[in-house]
C-alpha cells in the first residue's frame, strides 16, 4: 500500500475531535529509492514519535532500572497478588513487607515489557504496523503489547468514550508514550 493511501485510511478513523490535532507525516528520499523514510506522529505540528528519534518529547528509557525507578509509573496491585507472595513465605514476613514484595515485583515484571515492547518499537516499520492495525480489530490493537498499535487504537473514532473512562487502570502500566496518547484522548472527551 502506499505512503498516500496508508495515511487517507489511517486518518479516515481517525476521532473527529483529533482530526487536526494529529497528524500521521513521513519522510522519503525522491533519489534514494532502497532507503526508507522516516514515519512520525505529530500532535499539534509537533513530532511526538519518531521511532528511530531519541529526542522526542516522550522519555524513553535505557535500562529496565530506570523504569523501576520511574515516580511516574504507578503500578496497582490486588489481593491475589499479595497472597501468592503470602503462600510463597510462607507466612512469617509481616504484612507491610508483603505488600513492598509484591509491588517490586509487579513492576519488574512491568518494566521488562515496557522494556521490551519500546525496543521493538524502535526496531519496527511504521508502514507494516499501521497495514496490521488496519486489518485486525480493534480490541486486538487495545491489548497488544506493541506500543505503535495501542497508539493507534486510542486515537481511533471506534473507541467510544466509556471504554476509555474504563482504561485508566490499565494505562498505568502502559509505555508514557502510551498514557500521553491516552491523556490526549481524554482531553478531547
Amino acid at each position: 500500500m502506499t505512503w498516500s493511501k496508508l495515511k487517507q485510511n489511517l486518518e479516515s478513523f481517525l476521532s473527529p475531535a483529533l482530526h487536526g490535532m494529529v497528524e500521521y507525516r513521513a519522510t522519503g528520499y525522491r533519489y534514494l529509492p532502497d532507503k526508507a523514510g522516516l514515519c512520525y506522529i505529530a500532535v499539534d505540528k509537533k513530532n511526538v514519535l519518531n521511532m528511530s528519534d531519541k529526542t522526542t518529547l516522550i522519555r524513553w528509557y535505557q535500562t529496565e532500572q530506570e523504569i523501576k525507578n520511574d515516580s511516574d509509573i504507578q503500578i496497582p496491585i490486588n489481593n491475589d497478588e499479595i497472597e501468592s507472595v503470602r503462600k510463597e513465605t510462607k507466612g512469617v514476613v509481616p504484612e507491610d513487607r508483603l505488600q513492598v514484595i509484591a509491588r517490586g515485583r509487579k513492576i519488574s515484571e512491568c518494566a521488562k515489557e515496557i522494556f521490551s515492547a519500546q525496543s521493538s518499537l524502535s526496531k519496527s516499520n511504521f508502514i507494516v504496523v499501521a497495514t496490521k492495525f488496519l486489518s485486525t480489530p480493534i480490541e486486538e490493537s487495545l491489548e497488544s503489547n506493541d506500543i505503535l498499535l495501542n497508539i493507534l487504537a486510542l486515537v481511533d473514532r471506534r473507541i467510544g468514550k466509556k471504554r476509555i473512562l474504563n482504561m485508566a487502570e490499565k494505562m498505568k502500566l502502559k509505555h508514557p508514550i502510551v498514557q500521553y496518547f491516552y491523556e490526549l484522548r481524554l482531553s478531547t472527551l
